[in-house]
Formats: structure tokens, sequence, C-alpha cells
């Protein structure tokens, strides 16, 4: 075969500027083994290229070592790489069940594929791998084979440590990891039964063998202060620590922006931009101006300067890649950023200097964005304010304000009227807007919860909030416009299936979603607002949540349904999302006169930067979900016994998922607590159907219930609706250690208050871990 040069390869100029010894990109090695028609060695691959000295050699392994790690590649049996697309092989990330099996969530997007137990026997949730398809289960899913383990994604488990007879296991407080770990007696670390341990994984579990241990930190007991955060960290192997070469790289930084950094951009200090934030803000990405013009309004939308400090490739920004985005736990927070920078240099802080990075918006009367461009600057923030505080200036409380800030209160004014006008453009072009409640745990003393109430949305909130997604929208625009490699943050439409399920509920009610298999964001709107006054119209809106998908990031523009947007990025918090920061480095890219094939990033980093961030979005909602739930039956445990009204959030073939009223805390009440009938669960009508009374319990439905147990090691509380032969509920918390079979069990119904043998959970699941333990010892004698 002819063989290829390095001139060939048009992004070779972008990797002569990330590596002082260039290769082959991506995707030049992708075209080159298309063309190829088989797999071929990492040494015929080094020969298709030119390569004949030692060091580009060692660059190349470790280039196809990553593609293949991306999934981009796969090695045979034989040592050659070739490409997944040509292998029939699906890519993808595992999402764990809590019952043994397991989901493959394709890269590429389309249906997901079902893992049996097992083919989960050697996979823990989040893994990525690749899969072939197998067949079709009993159900009608595709089911899948695993082919390869492309990245290890669990390093190490939280959980309780048991020792029997000399073995020590870890049981994992994760849900959707079944395995458990075994501790050899060297790697116990002095460990005792029964205590939170974390075990860094020594030998991943195969078909033969489970996943090998050792004790890496002792948590110890799971009722101290504070412990939730701790778990969740190490759940979900958030970083939370500074590498050394990241606290060396921030020592020079200070609280001043140096004189030199300002040069070159417009000046921006005199013109009044004011943050508004929450009360408890501790890091400010935005400021906001708006002043009338002849036929619209103009709007500025000013950006910490996030890119100007933090450049690739430096440990700064290897460590902010991992970690994805910051995670707010309730009273603490993991920066994306050292608080140097996120708190410090970066932060809008008011009458200090700041640089960054400017959309300014020009709107017509009716909020349509009639041009926008985009500059570096540096600013001078003239006031830090709240939410609560500007609501209540534009209500009409404006004395002291006009006191305090006498110039600021026309711009005020001017920002909440472009606001109507905008939020009236949002409801013509059909954006959704659910109606949901939104919490914020109050702490007491020793960091326990002395109540939980709910988050009221002022104008101020939505004022920011459209202002924001207005300067996204900007962003998005401007870097497709150019042709440059970018991340949007993309939400697809609908999948088929569900939407048959809603158009079934919808047609039962007398309702209808227009637009068929294909509807709209505003047919949503349309039919949530028809709905608003109906009774059951909780039950209507969670429906229509459930149809739709999640939000990911990805370098491939599908579109926002629920924005009802052609185009959008995420540009306007760089401190707290990568993803941010991402779009910054592309303006800049461009400002400069950059083009997009001298980039840093292609299309190919693009997209892995979009599974990667897509993912630390996902883990960090599950870890501070997990912290919350943990919180609340915390709260719960001396609730054991009174009655509460609450509203029916979830039916499942188990029970009833309610709410509790002005406690905002989710428990079960299981399908056997329902009394005097058989019931029935029909997944089309959202409900539970008594066989002979007609009697159902529906989503939206008031009820009455007794908290009877709550387990505070599988966040799980549960309902009665009334107490069993004039006895108390039990109070205690049950120690639970998970097993596969209690956890089966458990998690099927997601109720501890199903065993009715008159034991203790603690007693009952100790002893099934002692059995365990024992089968374990029996094996590693033979």
């Amino acid at each position: 075969m002819v063989r290829k040069k390095k001139s060939q390869d048009p992004h070779f100029e972008r990797e002569a500027g990330k590596y002082d010894h260039p290769i082959a990109s991506r995707e030049f090695i992708m075209k080159l083994l298309e063309g190829c028609g088989s797999p071929r060695t990492a040494k015929q691959i080094g020969a298709d290229l030119n390569i004949n000295n030692e060091e580009d050699t060692e660059a190349l392994r470790r280039r196809l070592r990553a593609m293949e790690r991306d999934g981009q590649l796969l090695r045979n049996r034989r040592n050659g790489y070739g490409l997944t697309s040509k292998m029939d092989l699906i890519c993808g990330r595992v999402i764990g069940h809590p019952d043994g099996f397991g989901f493959l969530v394709p890269d590429e997007g389309g249906d997901d594929l079902f893992l049996s137990g097992r083919q989960m026997r050697t996979l823990f949730h989040g893994d990525r791998i690749t899969a072939q398809v197998m067949g079709v289960d009993r159900r009608g899913r595709r089911e899948g084979a695993l082919v390869d383990v492309l990245e290890r994604n669990t390093h190490q488990i939280v959980g309780k440590y048991f020792l029997e007879n000399g073995i020590g296991v870890v049981v994992s407080d994760n849900k959707r990891i079944n395995q458990d770990i075994l501790i050899p007696e060297s790697e116990r670390n002095e460990a005792k039964d029964g205590e939170i341990v974390v075990a860094a994984i020594i030998e991943p579990p195969t078909q033969r063998k489970q996943a090998i241990g050792r004790i890496a930190e002792i948590l110890g007991e799971h009722m101290a202060p504070g412990m939730e955060m701790e778990i969740a960290i190490r759940n979900y192997e958030l970083p939370h620590q500074w590498p050394e070469a990241v606290v060396k790289e921030t020592a020079a930084y200070t609280e001043d922006v140096p004189e030199v950094a300002k040069q070159g951009r417009e000046d921006l200090r005199s013109t009044p931009l004011v943050t508004i934030d929450g009360e408890d803000a501790r890091d400010f990405d935005d400021a906001v101006f708006c002043q009338r013009e002849a036929d619209g309004w103009k709007l500025l939308v000013a950006i910490a300067d996030v890119s100007a400090y933090v450049q690739p490739d430096s440990p700064l920004d290897g460590e902010a890649e991992l970690r994805g985005n910051s995670v707010y736990f309730p009273q603490n927070v993991i920066p994306m950023l050292p608080e140097v920078l996120s708190n410090g240099l970066c932060s809008l802080k008011p009458k200090v200097d700041r640089l960054c990075m400017v959309c300014e918006l020009h709107f017509s009367a009716a909020g349509e964005i009639e041009s926008s461009k985009f500059f570096e600057a540096v600013m001078h923030s003239h006031a830090r304010l709240t939410y609560d505080r500007v609501a209540a200036v534009l209500d009409g409380d404006s004395a002291d304000f006009q006191n305090e800030y006498p110039d600021l209160l026309p711009h005020l004014q001017d920002l909440h009227a472009l606001y109507e006008v905008l939020k009236v453009a949002r409801t013509k072009r059909g954006a959704i807007d659910f109606d949901r409640t939104e919490t914020r745990i109050v702490f007491g003393e020793e960091r326990k919860i002395s109540e939980i109430v709910p988050v009221v949305r002022n104008d101020a909130h939505k004022m920011i909030e459209e202002f924001m997604i207005s300067a996204n929208i900007a962003a998005a625009e401007f870097l497709e416009k150019k042709k440059m490699p970018l991340v949007f943050r993309v939400h697809q439409e609908p999948m088929k299936d569900k939407l048959a399920d809603v158009h079934s509920f919808m047609a039962e009610l007398g309702l209808h979603l227009a637009g068929g298999d294909s509807p709209q964001a505003g047919d949503y709107r349309q039919l949530i607002s028809s709905v608003s006054e109906r009774p059951d119209r909780h039950l209507i809106e969670t429906v229509l949540l459930r149809s739709l998908s999640q939000a990911q990031y990805s370098p491939d523009n599908c579109g926002h349904f629920g924005l009802a947007l052609p185009q959008y990025a995420h540009f306007t918090s760089p401190i707290r999302r990568y993803a941010d920061l991402l779009v910054h480095r592309a303006i800049r890219h461009v400002l400069r006169g950059g083009k997009p094939g001298e980039f840093f990033y292609a299309h190919a980093d693009m997209q892995n930067m979009g599974d990667h961030i897509s993912m630390t979005d996902r883990r960090a909602d599950e870890a501070t979900r997990d912290a919350v739930d943990w919180l609340k039956c915390e709260y719960m445990l001396d609730k054991v016994g009174e009655r509460f009204e609450g509203v029916i959030t979830t039916v499942t073939g188990f029970g009833l998922f309610i709410e509790l009223n002005k406690v905002y805390v989710e428990g079960l009440l299981h399908v056997t607590e329902l009394e005097n009938d058989y019931y029935h669960f029909d997944p089309i009508k959202h409900r539970m159907l008594g066989e002979r009374s007609g009697k159902t319990f529906r989503i939206g439905d008031s009820i009455s219930v007794i908290v009877a147990q709550v387990n505070l090691d599988e966040r799980k509380i549960d309902f009665v609706m009334k107490k069993k032969d004039g006895a108390e509920p039990s109070a205690k918390p049950a120690k639970s250690t998970k097993s596969a079979k209690s956890r089966k069990a458990g998690k099927s119904s997601r109720s501890a208050g199903s065993d009715k043998t008159g034991k203790s959970e603690k007693k009952t699941k100790k002893k099934k871990a002692k059995k365990r333990v024992k089968r374990k010892s029996a094996e590693k004698k033979h």
C-alpha cells in the first residue's frame, strides 16, 4: 500500500501546536484504517505513517491505546487495530441496576442495550465497554454481550466492612454496585466489623472470581455529622483534593488582576454592571447591564474570563477537566477550580477589576435577538445584589436601594422591562415550563436538619435565567456559524415508544398531545397550559416530564427540545462548568483570528469531552441526591409513628411513592399495605387499581400515612396506612449488608419494612452476610 506522510494529515498543524513530537491525528488514523479493509497492527500502522524512530513509535502506541480506550478502535487477539464501527460493536457506558442486571448506554445514542446479571458479573456501574448485540430477550429488549472493557470507572468502593472467620468483605453503599469486595487479611488495615470504609480495588471482578480490594480509608460510624457527604464523595469517586502540581501552579495567583492582563481589552469599568445571585453565593460568574435603545434594548452579559487563567494541558486544566463541574452539597461545595480562582481572581466581586468575556446582545421590541457580538473586556462590578433584594426593588420597595445605589435603579428597571418582553417571546416559541417545587435544607446544631423549606423563584431569578439563556443562544450561533468544534447542550426529542404511552394515557383522560410522533415543545406547553386548573394537573405534568430525554453535551447539534431552540451551548458559568470553559476557548480562538483547523480541539476531542462532562454532570446529580436522601432519612428518624398528609408522586408495581406535605420527604407505601382488596398496577394509566372495589391510587392523589420505619443505610422511608394491632412502628434504622439476595428483595420493593419474620433486619442481614462469607471460605479452599 502507498505510505502516508505527515504532510497529508489535514490536522497536522493542530497536533504540532499541542505536542513537541506530533504524530498523525486521530481523524487521519481512522481514515487510514477505513481504507485498509482489515485491522492492522501498531507496527503496520507505523510503517504506513513512515514512523521510523523510537520516540514517534511510542507516541503512536499511546495514541492507539487512547483511541482504543475511547472506543474508536478495537484491538483483536492478533493485536490488530480496527475501527469499532466496522465490527458491528457498540461502545458506551454501563448503568448498573440495583437488581443485578444493567444497561449499556451507547455513545452514539439510540436505545440502550440490556446486560444480564451474568454479563454484569465482571462490570461495575460507570464502566465504559464495547459490546455486541446477541439477540432479543423475552421482553423485547436488545441484549448485549461484553466484548471488551475500555475503561474501568470504579477504582474504590465505599461500604460496610464485615469480618467473619478471618474473611473480610466490603458491601457497597452504592445501590448500583451489586458485587461484594473480598478483603484479604493483609489488606484489612485494622478495619473493624461494621465500620464504614473505603476499599480500593486491587483486582477487578472476573467471571470466575470476585473483586479483591484493600481498606484504603476508615470513615467510622455512619451517624457522624457530615458522613453523608464523605460517603457520597468517595462513593462516586469525586475528585476533592488538589494535586501538588495544581497547588504549585496557583500559588502565584493573588486577588488582584495584573495590569498587563488588562491590556488590549475593552474597558467597561465605568459601565454599571452588577451581579445578581443568591444570599449564600460565593463565586460570581456573571454580571449584567441593560439600557433601552430606539427600537429595543441593548444587553451586556459579562462572564468571568476563566480561560485567561486556565490554559489547555496545564495541571490546573487537567484537574478541572477531570472534575467536569463543581458539586454542590447542602452547606458544602467541591469546586471545579481552586478557591483562589473560583472565589477570588475569577469571581466578579464588587468594586474590583476583573477580566471578563462579554456577550453584547441587541433585542427588538418583540424580544428577538437582532444581533450579537463577543469581546474580551475588563470590568468593575458596581454592586453585589441578591435575588430577594432585586425582587423587592422591582415590586416598589426601592427607597433604601436608591439611597445606597442612586444610579442603578433605572438600569434594574430596564433589565426587568427586557425580561417581560423575553418572557412573552419564550412563551411564543413554545419553551416548556414545568411547575416543580425545589427545596432547601436548613441546618441546626451539629449539622442536623432543622427544617426543609421550599425555594420560591421570584422575578429576579427568572430574569437572570432568561438573560443567561440569551447569551448561551448567541454563543452557540456564533461558534456554529464559524464552524468551530464545540460542545452543544442538547436535548433530544422524546422517543417514539414513550410518546405512544403518553398518547394512550392522554386519550384515557380525554386529552390530546398534538404533533403525533413528532410533537414540538410548543405542543407540550399548550397541553400543560390547558390543564393548569385541573385537579389531576400534577399527574399529567409528571407523565409528560417522564417522556422527555435527559439533556447532555455533544459536538453534534440536534437542538434543545425543552427550550425550543435550534442550537444552544453553555457559556455563562465557566467557574463551575468545564463545558463553558471549552466554549470560551473557542470564542477567544475566533476573536484572535484563529481558524477551525488550528483550534486546540478537534471534533473527536469534543466528542470525548462531551461524553466525559455529561458523565460528571450525572455523577454530581447522583452524589448530591444520595447525600440529600441520607439527610432526609436522618431527619425522619425521630418521626417514626407520626401521621402525615402527602401526595402520591410515583406508582409502581410494588407500591406508591409519597411525598409528605410541608416536609418534602418521599417514602414508600408498599402494595401489601393496601388492604381489603387485590391491587393491580396499570402502567399506562399510572395507577393502582383495586380488583373488587375499583378503588384507585394515582399520581397526584392525596393520602394520609404513618411513618413506619426509616432505613438510613438504604436511604428508605416506609409508610403504612394504619398502625398494626395498636403497636408503634419500630424507630430503629436497619443495618444492611446489601447482599445480592437482600438487595434484590429490598430494592424491588424499595421497602425496608417488608420483613415479616419477626427478627430485626440487622440480625437477618448479618446472618446472610455470615452465610455468604462461609460460602466464600469454602470456595477459597477448593
